[in-house]
């Protein structure tokens, strides 16, 4: 492996370059084990953390899956070679954030959006202009806390977008939402410290704060938000050191939360001294007139670290987000944004904010929510014959995903294996909670990633899965309610 300590180009990033273009050489096959951290890190003369990023890199982006306690893997490529579904296994990795796919399969499991609606020609307008405006400072290392007009860019996008009020030198621009969380995790979160999540919840954050040694603490899930009454007697019991919240369209509830509990939520956190932490990427995906707001809108004591990634709703191999952190906390987080990887790509920064300034964000939101609303529609329309059978369907007009509670005689780790063998992949709901205290026989069906015709054809599979594992003999027909 070749790494060049003399180049702009971060050295977590040649690592990951170095892995990716041999696996997709097939130098490195399916299923070969890649070097230990340790060993690795001392064979190259680098920091372990470097390869640690380099292969959570090469995790999010599908080619490695990790195995707890014992290492990480060259994964099956989704595009050539079928993936058997196993009870178990697949689970697993689908709770790493590992998708299983074989060539043919109808994708309800991924939130990311399909090449077709990429604002292609808007962003290489941009990053053209860029060139041309600013020559090989394009390459230069910006600041740590990011390229100061892009901050700029973002306290506009928040102000106008969101009516909130950041400073520039509150926010830290970050390479995608996931980073944000294991910056805040290494700076903030200590061996036993106490964190309280939604339950159900996003399991990548759960990964990030055990990495650590944290307490998770779940907290149920209502229409409305979190239950407030448990959240109560939870604070006093526990004392939390952060809460780890999904505002608006909840991953994988897609519920959102009313007015009244965002601002008990803030009262509480002020009250008995923890921080929030609220991640976002779906806020500006609503269907009907009902436009959302973030937590941090309405958090005027300086307790909510906002997280927003662009990468769910523009393109997600573009990494670029930010985070809006509390002045208190700032230092700590710059110093761990440093050894992370130094800063993220000034390129895609110096482009991103021309992006934005330019007015093409607008452009592409208004465009991507008539696609998404079609599909939205199309979905819900398809669900409702499953009524009969007992499946409830929540409509959140809203984000990328639909959350489906089944009837107790139709196991979502079975139907989700039938459905796999016929080529539909979903995501059975076990995968979010923390534990079993509350009923998790649910499904997630997302319509990011298939047209309209794959929803139609996919309900169809996944009624037909259903239909088998219905007790037809007690002739049911449910009502919803």
């Amino acid at each position: 492996m070749v790494i060049d300590k003399k180049s702009n180009t971060p050295l977590y990033i040649q690592v990951y370059e170095n892995f990716r273009d041999k696996i997709e050489k097939k130098e490195l096959k399916e299923g070969e084990k890649l070097p230990s951290i340790r060993s690795l890190a001392k064979k190259i003369d680098v920091n372990n953390i470097t390869i640690v990023n380099a292969y959570k890199l090469l995790e999010q982006e599908g080619y490695v899956y990790s195995v707890k306690g014992s290492g990480t893997y060259v994964r099956k490529s989704n595009y050539d070679i079928d993936m058997p579904f196993v009870d178990g296994g697949d689970i697993e990795l689908m709770a790493g954030g590992v998708i299983p796919l074989s060539k043919d399969s109808i994708n309800f499991a991924s939130v990311s959006p399909t090449p077709e609606i990429f604002p292609i020609e808007e962003f290489k307008q941009a990053l053209m202009e860029v060139l041309d405006r600013d020559k090989g400072n394009a390459f230069l290392y910006p600041e740590i806390n990011g390229y100061k007009p892009f901050r700029e860019s973002i306290s506009h996008f928040l102000q106008e977008n969101y009516n909130m009020d950041v400073a520039i030198d509150q926010i830290q621009v970050i390479s995608g939402g996931q980073q944000g969380l294991d910056i805040i995790t290494k700076a903030l979160i200590s061996q036993g410290d106490c964190i309280f999540v939604e339950n159900p919840t996003y399991s990548g954050a759960i990964a990030a704060f055990q990495s650590r040694g944290a307490k998770i603490i779940g907290i149920p899930m209502l229409k409305d938000g979190l239950d407030l009454e448990i959240l109560h007697k939870h604070i006093k019991r526990y004392r939390p050191k952060f809460l780890y919240m999904m505002t608006n369209y909840q991953n994988p509830t897609t519920y959102s939360y009313s007015p009244e509990v965002k601002e008990e939520v803030i009262k509480l956190s002020r009250r008995h001294d923890f921080y929030i932490i609220e991640d976002d990427f779906l806020t500006d995906l609503n269907y009907d007139e009902n436009k959302k707001e973030p937590l941090k809108s309405m958090d005027h004591m300086d307790q909510v670290i906002y997280i927003k990634s662009f990468s769910k709703i523009f393109m997600p191999g573009v990494r670029i987000g930010f985070m809006t952190v509390p002045k208190k906390l700032f230092k700590d987080i710059i110093k761990i944004k440093h050894t992370t990887d130094i800063s993220s790509s000034g390129f895609l920064q110096r482009a991103f904010d021309l992006y934005l300034r330019k007015g093409y964000w607008k452009e592409h939101i208004e465009n991507i929510k008539k696609v998404y609303t079609k599909k939205y529609n199309t979905m819900v329309r398809e669900l409702e014959r499953l009524k009969r059978y007992g499946v409830k369907l929540y409509k959140p007009n809203g984000g990328l995903s639909l959350w489906i509670k089944l009837p107790k005689d139709i196991d979502s780790i079975e139907l989700y294996n039938e459905c796999g063998e016929n080529d539909v992949v979903i995501v059975p709901g076990k995968v979010f909670f923390i534990d079993d205290s509350i009923y998790s026989n649910y499904i997630r069906l997302s319509f990011g990633a298939v047209s309209e015709e794959e929803i139609k054809k996919g309900i169809e599979i996944i009624e037909n899965c259903i239909r088998k594992r219905y007790k037809e003999e007690d002739n049911r027909f449910i009502p919803f309610v």
